[in-house]
């Protein structure tokens, strides 16, 4: 049995996402009862870009950190709200901004071009010579330059698999979502 809002919460939700002139994006992870509510439901980066495409003032992103990050990277002048202040993903998690800055310094005699899996941080990114999704990983790590070692992050079985797609030989950071993990 799937839980549905209360119809006052319901109301009430429309009347502040009117009064705010807010759009309400909503992983498809989410529940069905939030999936219901929101304007648009799919995967981050879409909904980051469908909330560009909308007048919205606010944006009021049902999923986790690096989501909300990533719609405000996309949407500079919208103010983007995440509903949850503890959602959190043990991906981007796994890749925490000054660990990776650190190695990067410790490391910079190896001058990395690093490519990120989109599932990150926003201090990974900026970090970051390149952004990939899971679609365009091959492509992103086929045209990366041939004179410098390529470090992946965060995701190492992502990193496994395209290194094994490409044929090239990357770093791997050892980052994973455990969700996925289980399912490996």
């Amino acid at each position: 049995m799937v839980a549905t809002a209360a119809p006052s919460l319901i109301e009430e939700i429309k009347r502040l996402k009117q009064e705010r002139n807010a759009v309400i994006l909503a992983h498809n992870y989410q529940d069905k009862a939030i999936q219901e509510i929101a304007d648009y439901v799919g995967d981050s980066l879409g909904l980051a870009y469908k909330a560009k495409e909308t007048e919205a003032d606010v944006i009021v992103f049902c999923g986790v950190h690096f989501m909300a990050e990533t719609a405000k990277i996309v949407n500079p002048g919208k103010i983007v709200v995440l509903p949850d202040a503890n959602a959190g993903c043990s991906l981007e998690q796994s890749c925490p901004g000054p660990q990776l800055e650190a190695f990067l310094k410790a490391n910079a005699a190896k001058n990395y071009y690093v490519i990120a899996y989109i599932n990150c941080s926003g201090h990974v990114k900026a970090l970051s010579d390149c952004i990939c999704t899971s679609g365009n990983a091959d492509k992103i790590v086929e045209a990366a330059p041939k004179d410098r070692p390529i470090l992946f992050v965060p995701d190492q079985n992502l990193g496994s698999w395209v290194m094994e797609r490409t044929g090239r030989k990357m770093d791997l950071w050892k980052g994973a979502c455990y969700v996925h993990v289980e399912f490996t």
